[in-house]
């Protein structure tokens, strides 16, 4: 078994004068960097809680990682299998319960990658492989509510000569 890190740097930009003094006195803006990253994620709670809904909250960056995770996993798999994914996009959604106490959690997300590719003979494999996709998706192992997939699969347009 191999352990691997990962490293992200937070920093909080939110201090509007008098910090945290009410709940309604700081910003929840916040800027998400890391080691060799050129560029920083802006973030901000959901607009629900106050936020800045121009940029990112971490609800959508739990589905953002679930989906781009899948894609990664699923291309792989298409590659060493001999299947050509000519593109792919994913309109995920997740679902979040908030109790009475406050406190919240995912009860499910779905993705929805459309995959286009060019052998309609090996559409039904390509099809399955997202079921392989989901075993090995490193953030998908890692959540304690279903992650479900509903794909669809096109063939690339062909361009007449």
């Amino acid at each position: 078994m191999t352990n691997h890190t990962f490293a992200a740097t937070l920093r909080w930009r939110g201090n509007l004068g008098t910090g945290t003094s009410s709940y309604r006195a700081y910003s929840r803006d916040y800027e998400l960097s890391g080691p060799l990253k050129t560029s920083a994620i802006a973030g901000s709670s959901a607009k629900t809680y106050r936020g800045d809904d121009t940029r990112f909250n971490p609800e959508e960056l739990l589905v953002a990682a679930l989906s781009s995770c899948h894609m990664l996993a699923y291309l792989h798999l298409c590659a060493d299998a001999g299947i050509v994914v000519t593109a792919y996009d994913d309109s995920a959604e997740g679902t979040m319960r908030t109790n009475p106490d406050g406190s919240g959690e995912f009860v499910e997300v779905t993705l929805r990658p459309r995959v286009q590719m060019n052998n309609p003979a090996r559409s039904a494999e390509a099809a399955a492989l997202h079921q392989r996709a989901h075993e090995v998706c490193f953030i998908a192992r890692s959540v304690n509510f279903p992650v479900l997939c509903e794909a669809t699969t096109t063939l690339t347009p062909t361009v007449a000569s």
